[in-house]
């Protein structure tokens, strides 16, 4: 199998697997843990670039306003992404965090289309207004709109927006966001220390690992993706993409034993169906751009 489709299930796969370590913090609050993601990803992926000698573009970064303004709104939205996230595993809301990235595609064409004009073909329109009516129909039936997955595709597919026109990688970006948040997150960390509420300080030993631990568990399948994503068609990583969100719905169905009735079985049948009519309108649109400009490549 080739290294770049290795490396980007690795990546799906290693996020499936986050609900299991989130939820092992179970009693840490959901804005400690985050605070903690944000100061341990900055120590770890700093490392990772200092080792690989891409530290050169930092002063140029930090130098130049208009990057500085893209990355700052791209650290406040990914900041509320991971703190959404984590909140929605700690409260046993983990289903409602799966379907956030099983409708976050839709959602990311459907904000391509509004803010970048991009035309969307008649197959995406549909699955667009599928989803939507699968959320709709989550809302009746529970009586509650899933507003933590709706924030978790907002967000994401703003900070995907946000990054397709920031001038760095994928690596030096989160580096600059984790340098941008870390005040904050720094500041998050001292109050609690000052009103004796900090529970890292009382943890036991393997709690305190597991919030160290938060940098590599956050940087390592993003270097899997960044490595990966590179070596394949977008299309295949389309396909991926999706082992993430079945993994996290399958632990909370399955591992935790969250509620899940038939009218939320149903509101997510019709978001699988849209989903599926997304993935094929996209494999059967790649394949006719291959044959064209085969037949194009032919011609001359």
């Amino acid at each position: 199998m080739p290294f770049g489709i290795l490396a980007t299930f690795a990546a799906y796969f290693l996020w499936g697997l986050f609900p299991l370590y989130f939820h092992a913090l179970q009693g840490i609050g959901a804005l400690e843990i985050l605070a903690h993601r944000i100061i341990w990803s900055l120590v770890f992926i700093t490392i990772v670039v200092v080792a690989m000698r891409r530290t050169a573009w930092l002063k140029g970064a930090l130098m130049t306003p208009k990057v500085l303004g893209v990355f700052c709104l791209s650290a406040l939205i990914i900041g509320a992404n991971w703190g959404i996230y984590v909140y929605a595993i700690v409260s046993g809301r983990t289903i409602e965090a799966s379907l956030g990235y099983f409708i976050n595609p839709l959602v990311s064409i459907a904000l391509g289309s509004l803010f970048l004009r991009e035309r969307l073909r008649r197959p995406q329109q549909a699955a667009v207004v599928l989803a939507g009516v699968g959320v709709l129909w989550i809302t009746w039936t529970t009586g509650v709109a899933p507003w933590l997955g709706l924030m978790l595709a907002v967000t994401f597919g703003l900070y995907g927006l946000i990054r397709k026109i920031a001038p760095l990688g994928s690596l030096e970006g989160m580096v600059l966001e984790s340098l941008l948040l870390t005040p904050a997150a720094a500041a998050w960390l001292w109050f609690l220390w000052s009103d004796h509420e900090l529970a890292f300080i009382s943890a036991d030993l393997t709690t305190q690992i597991l919030l160290v631990a938060a940098g590599p568990v956050t940087a390592v399948p993003l270097l899997f993706f960044a490595s990966g994503v590179r070596r394949i068609p977008y299309s295949t990583s389309a396909v991926i993409q999706y082992v993430s969100p079945t993994m996290v719905f399958l632990i909370g169905v399955f591992a935790f034993g969250e509620p899940f009735s038939k009218g939320m079985l149903v509101g997510f049948l019709i978001i699988w169906a849209a989903v599926a009519l997304f993935l094929g309108e996209m494999l059967l649109f790649a394949r006719r751009c291959r044959n064209e400009a085969r037949e194009a490549a032919d011609r001359v």
